[in-house]
Parts: C-alpha cells; structure tokens; sequence
C-alpha cells in the first residue's frame, strides 16, 4: 500500500508540475510577442528621435552644404561657410537657413529609427555565423565585423527612405525666386512621379549605395570600437565603472563622424547633383542664370565631367561646412539614441 500511495502522490505532483510549465510557456507565448514587439517600436523610437534632434541642430550647415554641392559652375554665388551662410540670410531671411529641413526630418527620423535597429539586428547576425564559422561561442564583435553590419544598416535605411532624400534635397535648393516652387514634401514627390517618372525618385541610387556602405559602417564600426577600447584600456580615467560619460561618447561619435564623411564625401556630391539633374526649374544657384545646364548619363559620367570641368577638388565641395556638420550631428545622433533607449528601458543592444 505504502508503495501504491508514493506512486499516486508521484504522479499527482508530476501532473500538477506539468500542469504549471503549461500555464507558465501558455502565459510566456501571449507576452513574448507583446514584449518582443515594445522592445522593437522602442528601440526605432529611440532612433527617430536622435536623428531628428541632431539633424534639426545642423540644420543651416546641412542647407548650405548642399547648395555648395549642386550650385552651377559657371555662375558661383559663393565659396565659402560664411560667405554662404551670409548670401542664405541676405536673400532668405532666417527661416532659409532651415529650408527643407522639415522635409529633412520627415526623411531622417524613419531613416535613423531603421538604421540603428537595422545595425543592432545585423551585429546580432553577423556575431552568430561568425561564432558558427569558428566554432568559437564566446566569440566578440570585431571593427570589421561592426563595419559590415554598420554598412547592411546603412544600405537598408538609405533604400527604404531614398525618395524622401531626392526631394528634401530639392527642397533645400529651392529659393524664393526659383521659377517654381514645390509646396511641401508630397507635392514634390507627387511632381517628381508625375513630370520625370518612377525612376527619378531614385536618380543617384547607386553613388549613394558606394557611398552609404563606408560611411555608415566606419561610424558605427569606430564608436563601438572607441568605446570597447576606452572602456577596456581606461586612459586618463574616462571610463568609470565600465561607463563612459557624455562628453567622452560625443568625442567618440565625433570621431567616427569625421572618418566617415571625408571618405564617403565625394560619393554623396555626385549622387546630389544627378538628384538635381533633369529638374529645369531649380533655383538659379543650380541653373546658373540661364547658362547650359550640365547633364549626366549615370555615374561614372558626372564623376568625369565633375572633375573634367572643375577639377578634382569639386568632389569636396561643401566639405566644410559638411565637417561643422557632422561632427557634433553624429555624436549628438549616438549619445542621444543611447541615453533615449535607456530611459525608454530597450534591451535589444549591440552584442559585445
């Protein structure tokens, strides 16, 4: 009997143990979408919101680079970062010194928010076939392994948000005085569909692909980097308990920032200019006050005729005010995504 009984009182907690890993993996499979889903939007939120707030803080510099970048060679309005912030006030007024940059935004918070997710996503990738590859699971992130998940990221939030780039950038160049003026960012993405056709929304594509890969991938790849090593070596005291402080991470950020847009420069002066190539209305810093607009077949052929007609320091122009630019935007851009997921609580980070 004695038997029989611890048999019964066996099996009764065998069930009701079963019974309750049920309930608990029943209760874990309604959460666990819901929670991985919140980790997600939070995670793009806090992306968004750091494109936005470093954009918008270098938002005059941004203008002027571009206007450096498509202005006509033959009619130079001006040639330097003062110069031309000066000749922006003078015919526009303070509020053309933000001229297109609500289009800018509307373009860079979704395409920051894919971003960083994007290189979160493709570090986490990236990290476990390379631990497959070696057969080492205690395997870290490398800086090459960082500059290609940084470039996947890049080539993804470029593609999905380039259509808004063609027409922020043409909305940035427009001026009081152009001969026609686009509304707002769906009027001039609804002209462009239906004056130039489906492919002029992606005019530029490819220099933008070349250009966004290093770019994109030597920033995220350096700030990590910069990061693991200061937190690693300690130099001068500036990680504290594995942490690094603002200032510290805006210095990393600068420097990748830095990095990044003196290599991948030339690439996103060509993409521009084929962006505004074709659009017979632009403003006379473009057209040059009637003078022959210059045409380009593809890339290779702006690239030859830039540097054939104004030499190859043209495929810099606007690199200063680029520099002042991107800088403290991709340092604000890290820091300020980093401190908004933490406060937003996000647990999908970049593996070590």
């Amino acid at each position: 009997m004695a038997s029989e009984d611890e048999k019964t009182s066996e099996s009764a907690v065998s069930t009701i143990v079963n019974l309750a890993e049920e309930a608990k993996l029943a209760r874990e499979g309604v959460k666990a979408p819901s929670y991985a889903f919140q980790s997600i939007c939070k995670s793009l939120a806090a992306g968004g919101v750091a494109g936005g707030v470093s954009r918008t803080a270098v938002a005059p510099l941004e203008r002027l680079k571009i206007l450096l970048q498509v202005q006509n060679p033959h009619n130079i309005k001006f040639t330097g970062t003062i110069q031309g912030l000066k000749y922006i006030w003078r015919t526009e007024g303070f509020r053309g010194l933000f001229k297109g940059n609500g289009a800018n935004c509307a373009r860079i918070i979704p395409n920051s928010a894919v971003k960083f997710f994007s290189y979160e996503q493709a570090s986490k990738g990236i990290l476990y076939l390379y631990q497959q590859q070696t057969g080492h699971e205690d395997a870290r992130l490398t800086p090459v392994l960082r500059l290609g998940a940084g470039a996947c990221a890049g080539i993804i939030a470029m593609s999905a948000t380039y259509p808004m780039d063609l027409v922020r950038g043409r909305l940035t160049v427009q001026t009081e005085n152009s001969p026609y003026q686009y509304r707002g960012m769906f009027h001039a993405l609804s002209t462009v569909l239906r004056e130039e056709g489906p492919r002029a929304l992606y005019k530029g594509w490819v220099p933008s692909v070349i250009g966004v890969m290093p770019y994109v991938g030597l920033n995220f790849a350096i700030y990590d980097s910069l990061k693991d090593w200061l937190v690693k070596s300690k130099p001068f005291g500036l990680a504290e308990d594995s942490k690094l402080g603002v200032i510290t991470r805006l210095a990393c950020g600068a420097v990748a920032g830095t990095v990044g847009q003196t290599i991948a420069y030339p690439s996103d002066v060509i993409r521009r200019r084929m962006q505004m190539a074709g659009w017979s209305n632009a403003a006379s810093v473009v057209t040059g006050d009637g003078k022959a607009p210059i045409e380009y077949s593809g890339m290779i052929d702006a690239f030859r005729k830039t540097v054939r007609c104004e030499g190859f320091g043209a495929l810099y122009k606007g690199l200063v005010p680029n520099s002042v630019k991107v800088v403290p935007s991709i340092a604000i851009a890290f820091v300020t995504y980093e401190v908004v997921r933490d406060l937003l609580g996000v647990e999908i980070k970049v593996p070590d």
